[in-house]
């Protein structure tokens, strides 16, 4: 008896096991898991179907209706099965419905520009009543050139990324993405940025204000201590006076080195201190910033060697700002450098930019500290460099300056070894 209950047990758990097992297999069957790629090509599919412009519903409080979104193709419904050769658009509308649901705007815009598909949350962020969108041309529905632009070069080249602000104050900013579908058009998603910008601007406001609040003051005391250092070759004073007189003399400058430098991002950043484009030869800012560099390099004991090839393409560039880029850069390579050993800088053509790359033999960098080393105030463990100094604002500025170039920065780096920062310049249409 006891035999004939334990096989009945086993049974009925290899039942339920097989039952749970196939009962999974038709939840996943039936809801499949879509990756941005599947889900783009499904999306890209329904552009091609004949659709009736009815949509999935939004979420709305008990006892109230809802208004759905525009330009979907409607769904089969669950007692139906979907004509063979055509794809089930139940999950667009989901995707649809989840931009709702996050107020991420959707947009889709056709080959011609013009917009075929669009959610609440879009006529939302762009003030349109629902379905207004629809059958606009990009320029109608955005009103701004820029973005029609956007969307252009994303069905040209696959992807684009813009901004758009709204003149009335009580309006949104908007951030865009462009994105090609794989069978024609683009997708164009919508996100309010207007409080992320607004606290970017409280911040780069109060550091301005800081900045400028600070700048006097401390310049007074660094003319103040350069004076007082330069008489202490004539006046007798113990050594713990000398000592801390050119000691406040040195952190002064660190401050104002500081200062100078938060001004400096402050403005890169807001965009107030514009670019002076012109058609730059890197190689030749490249040997006067190492010029620039060579007696703080001799002081340290390091060796700067240049190896820049000849006819090396120009950058459409603003050449005062690459010069500090570099300068920060060099500036970084001699100080942590051992004496006696070398920082070089090398520069490429390849495909249509400029590379040029600072190496140093210096105490490297942890891997592990790599991603972090570009922004502003971040230092590397401290009891690495003891004594080294540096505000943490120097390879900030040079990654603004690369950016807002069109370029890009990143390093190598191995502990003990040294480390290689390079950046890439797009060249001069005219090289």
């Amino acid at each position: 008896m006891p035999l004939e209950i334990l096989l009945l047990a086993l049974t009925l758990a290899a039942a339920g096991a097989l039952a749970f097992v196939l009962l999974r297999h038709r939840v996943v069957a039936a809801r499949p898991l879509l990756s941005a790629d599947m889900a783009s090509t499904v999306v890209g599919a329904s552009a091609l179907q004949p659709t009736k412009a009815i949509v999935a519903p939004e979420i709305a409080p008990a006892g109230q209706t809802t208004t759905p979104s525009v330009g979907l193709p409607q769904r089969p419904g669950l007692a139906e099965s979907t004509p063979v050769g055509e794809p089930d658009l139940g999950w667009l509308h989901e995707l649809v419905l989840l931009g709702d649901v996050i107020g991420v705007g959707l947009v889709r815009v056709d080959d011609q520009l013009v917009v075929g598909l669009a959610n609440q949350a879009a006529h939302g962020l762009l003030g349109q009543r629902p379905g207004a969108l629809v059958g606009l041309t990009a320029i109608e529905a955005f009103a701004d050139h820029r973005i029609e632009e956007v969307v252009a070069t994303a069905l040209r080249t696959g992807a684009a990324n813009g901004e758009l602000m709204i003149r009335e104050a009580s309006q949104p900013t908007l951030l865009l993405r462009a994105r090609r579908s794989a069978l024609g058009g683009v997708w164009v998603v919508l996100e309010d940025v207007s409080e992320l910008r607004r606290l970017q601007r409280i911040r780069a406001e109060f550091i301005d204000n800081l900045s400028h609040e600070l700048r006097t003051p401390l310049t007074n005391i660094r003319l103040l201590t350069e004076t007082v250092a330069l008489e202490l070759e004539q006046t007798e004073l113990p050594p713990r006076v000398r000592d801390g007189i050119l000691k406040i003399d040195v952190e002064t400058g660190h401050l104002v080195q500081m200062v100078n430098e938060l001004l400096d991002l402050t403005k890169i950043e807001q965009g107030s201190a514009p670019l002076a484009f012109d058609d730059v030869d890197l190689a030749a800012v490249a040997r006067a910033s190492l010029e620039r560099i060579r007696l703080f390099a001799d002081r340290q004991g390091v060796t700067l060697r240049a190896e820049l090839p000849e006819n090396l393409p120009r950058v459409r560039a603003d050449e005062e700002r690459l010069g500090q880029l570099l300068i920060n850069l060099l500036h970084n390579a001699v100080k942590f450098s051992p004496p006696g050993s070398a920082v070089v800088v090398s520069a490429r053509a390849a495909r249509d930019e400029v590379v040029l790359a600072v190496e140093d033999h210096g105490v490297g960098i942890p891997r592990a500290e790599l991603g972090r080393v570009f922004e502003r105030f971040y230092k590397v463990d401290k009891a690495r460099v003891r004594g080294k100094g540096g505000t943490g604002l120097g390879l900030a500025i040079a990654r603004h300056i690369a950016e807002s170039h069109g370029g890009r920065i990143w390093v190598e780096s191995e502990e003990g070894v040294g480390s290689t920062f390079t950046f890439a310049i797009p060249a001069s249409e005219a090289a």
